[in-house]
């Protein structure tokens, strides 16, 4: 399991703003790690094609796990744009997401959303 803490209370950020998120590997013994990845990202939803941006990318090796003891902190400058966005008939969504893979094959994901600018929808 993985747990993700936002470092922001509200969940959330303003554009151009210092993004900064703490995680932690826990009930899985770290000896059956291979990689951790973590990445803050948008992707759309709603009718027609879905998006996706990837704003930050981590990956940490085995040993790069193992010397942290399971824990790590992510931070990065989010971007300008696309804002978050709550139409009827498209969404904006921004989270931070962490990929545990296991030497055994199994990967486990975490994800945790938040809001880029003040949150919009449609009336």
């Amino acid at each position: 399991m993985i747990g993700l803490r936002l470092c922001q209370p509200q969940g959330c950020y303003l554009p151009s703003m210092e993004f900064q998120c703490r995680w932690h590997v826990e009930r899985i013994s770290l000896d059956q790690v291979d990689r951790l990845e973590a990445s803050v990202l948008w992707y759309t939803e709603g009718k027609g094609e879905t998006d996706l941006g990837v704003a930050a990318f981590q990956r940490l090796d085995r040993d790069a796990v193992l010397r942290a003891s399971g824990r790590g902190f992510l931070q990065t400058q989010l971007p300008a744009s696309p804002l978050s966005y709550e139409g009827r008939l498209l969404r904006v969504r921004w989270c931070v997401r962490l990929r545990l893979f296991l030497l055994d094959g199994r990967e486990i994901v975490a994800q945790q959303p938040f809001y880029l600018g003040a949150l919009t929808r449609d009336v």
